[in-house]
C-alpha cells in the first residue's frame, strides 16, 4: 500500500479543495471531518478512506493517524483545522481564548505528535495554517491571532523536532471565500469591501492556499522547512497608495 496524506479537516474549504488537488495528482488519502458522512461524495470522487474525528478529543485524534498510518507510514499531514473568532477585547471571554487556542493550536500538535513516527517512516511532509491577521494586528482579532501566532511558533518547533526525517511547514493566507468566511461575506458589499484591502483586489479561494499546501506536501518542495508562506494577496507584506 501506498503511504496516503492524512487531511484532518477535509469537509469544504481548504480541506476540500487541497483534497482534490493531491487525487489528481495521484497521492493516498484519508480524510477525516467531524461528520464522517459529509465526506461520503469526496471520498467517491477522491478514492480516500474516511473517518470522523473531533479535533477537540485528543483520544480521536490519535485513533484517525493510528487508523491512517497502518498500512505503512503517512506520506503528508495537513491540518486544515481553523476558525474565525472576531471579538472587540472587551467582549472576549477566557473561554473564547481556551476553545480556539484548544482547536487550532493544541488540535495541530497533537496530530502532529500522533503521526510523528509514521510519518518519520514515509519521510512525509506537514502543512498547518496561520492567517494573515497573526503577524498584522487588525482589530477584534486578538482571539484568533493568539491562536495562529501559536501555530506559526509550533510550525518552527516541530520542523526542529522532526527534521531530517519530516518537514513542517505553515500558510499563511488571508481571507478566501469558502464556508468558513460565509458569515463575514454574507453581502456583495462587505466581500467587495474585503477584497478591495488586498493589492490584488479579490478574495482567496480554497484553490489558491491547497495549491501550496499540495506543492509543500510534495517533492518539489523537499528543502523547504520551518517556513510560514502568506497566500494573501499581498494584504500582509504591501501598502497601495492611499492605504
Amino acid at each position: 500500500m501506498v503511504a496516503p496524506v492524512l487531511i484532518v479537516g477535509a469537509h469544504g474549504g481548504i480541506g476540500e479543495a487541497l483534497a482534490r488537488q493531491l487525487a489528481e495528482e495521484g497521492y493516498s488519502l484519508y480524510l477525516t471531518a467531524r461528520d464522517e458522512g459529509a465526506l461520503a461524495d469526496l471520498a467517491s470522487e477522491t478514492g480516500a478512506r474516511t473517518a470522523s474525528c473531533d479535533v477537540m478529543d485528543a483520544a480521536a485524534i490519535k485513533a484517525v493517524v493510528e487508523d491512517a498510518a497502518s498500512d505503512g507510514g503517512l506520506a503528508g499531514l495537513a491540518y486544515c483545522v481553523g476558525s474565525i473568532v472576531l471579538k472587540p477585547l472587551k467582549a472576549a471571554r477566557e473561554q473564547d481564548f481556551m476553545d480556539c487556542y484548544r482547536l487550532n493550536t493544541v488540535g495541530a500538535a497533537l496530530a502532529a505528535q500522533a503521526a510523528a513516527p509514521a510519518l518519520k517512516q514515509a519521510h512525509g511532509s506537514v502543512v498547518l495554517f496561520s492567517t494573515v491577521a497573526a503577524q498584522e494586528g487588525f482589530g477584534n482579532h486578538t482571539i484568533i491571532a493568539a491562536a495562529k501566532g501559536g501555530v506559526e511558533a509550533l510550525t518552527r518547533s516541530l520542523a526542529t523536532d522532526l527534521a531530517p526525517e519530516v518537514r513542517v511547514n505553515c500558510i499563511a493566507p488571508s481571507i478566501h471565500q469558502t464556508p468558513l468566511a460565509d458569515k463575514l461575506l454574507n453581502s456583495q458589499e462587505m466581500a467587495d469591501s474585503l477584497a478591495g484591502m488586498h493589492p490584488l483586489k479579490r478574495l482567496g479561494q480554497a484553490e489558491d492556499s491547497a495549491a501550496m499546501a499540495a506543492f509543500l506536501l510534495g517533492q518539489q518542495s523537499s528543502w523547504i522547512t520551518g517556513q510560514v508562506i502568506a497566500v494573501d494577496g499581498g494584504r500582509g507584506s504591501l501598502r497601495m497608495r492611499g492605504q
